[in-house]
């Protein structure tokens, strides 16, 4: 049975407008006209229990939208949403004890207090005994590597401590559910992997349902094997993370080292150059000519290794959003 349930699921915003001038305000004041913005629109899938699912779409896809309705910040316009066999918006308390919410830009920390301080008001609010408080914070501490920054007022720590602080606080009460909205936003590269093998780890420990946005593709590829792809508030994509490959990439990777450099004139009739660095070349090559080009390469061209991969995701989500292939 799906832990996560979402079934047409759409939020529209009134937004007022208002014509410049005198005349315009008082209009506005008056006789207020308003235009739709659909955030969400229709969209419907399911999420089953332990899985990792990663959300991607460019800014305003309507990821976060959704995850607010997930979570029952907002109240969808159309649609269900059940989740852990709640409705979020209804907010009950069994609802709120088996999901949890970190956004990367948001912080529930007190600031001028130690975490410590913090996570025993978190311990309290979700009615969690001393005995298991202490016995959870000590557990996911050491997984979070964390146990000696616990004292320290928020303010002094660095920001992937900080995130590593606003992760316990979030798993204390063992959500089943956990939603996460860039947590590793602005993390330098070692906290970033920290913070995803805590995750992976998590997952695999406790067997928590994890929804994941982030606009770093390592953070997916790393946790993620399935992935939903928004676009202007319309999932288009519901699938392996590899599937994308196949659905959106028409083209192959042909990585090749020379024997001596050449300028991008003499290489450009090997397929469209994606860059070049010394005697190293990225081409990339229509699926359909890959073998012809390959062989041609090989017979005209003095190279020194040459190698054939799928373009990188993060190359690919990037190339369907900027050339709208959505279809």
């Amino acid at each position: 049975m799906s832990i996560i349930a979402v079934r047409n699921l759409t939020k529209v915003y009134p937004v007022a407008i208002k014509k410049p001038g005198l005349k315009g305000t008082l209009t506005h004041f008056f006789r207020r006209t308003y235009r739709e913005i659909k955030a969400v629109q229709d969209i419907s899938f399911e999420i089953q229990p332990g899985e990792v699912v990663g959300f991607l779409g460019a800014n305003g896809a309507g990821k976060t939208t959704t995850l607010k309705m997930l979570t029952g910040l907002i109240h969808p316009s159309q649609g269900e949403v059940i989740v852990a066999d709640h409705v979020p918006f209804r907010r009950q308390p069994k609802f709120l004890h088996q999901t949890s919410l970190v956004m990367g830009q948001k912080q529930q920390l007190l600031w001028d207090l130690p975490a410590l301080d913090s996570l025993r008001i978190n311990a309290a609010v979700y009615n969690i005994p001393d005995k298991i408080f202490k016995q959870r914070l000590s557990e996911l501490a050491v997984m979070l590597a964390i146990e000696d920054k616990l004292n320290q007022p928020v303010r002094k720590l660095s920001l992937g401590e900080r995130m590593k602080a606003e992760l316990l606080a979030a798993l204390l009460h063992h959500p089943k559910v956990l939603f996460l909205d860039e947590p590793t936003l602005g993390l330098d590269v070692n906290a970033q992997v920290a913070v995803r093998e805590f995750l992976q780890k998590y997952n695999q420990n406790y067997g928590a349902t994890i929804l994941l946005t982030s606009h770093y593709m390592a953070d997916i590829t790393a946790l993620c094997d399935r992935v939903l792809l928004i676009h202007q508030g319309q999932l288009i994509y519901d699938g392996l993370l590899d599937g994308l490959l196949d659905r959106f990439a028409p083209c192959r990777e042909v990585k090749i080292e020379l024997a001596q450099s050449l300028s991008a004139a003499e290489l450009a009739d090997f397929g469209e150059i994606e860059s070049i660095e010394g005697q190293e070349v990225r081409f990339l090559v229509p699926r359909e000519n890959l073998t012809a080009t390959v062989s041609r390469i090989l017979a005209k061209l003095q190279i020194q290794d040459l190698s054939v991969n799928d373009p990188p995701i993060e190359e690919i989500i990037g190339r369907l959003f900027q050339a709208g292939k959505v279809s």
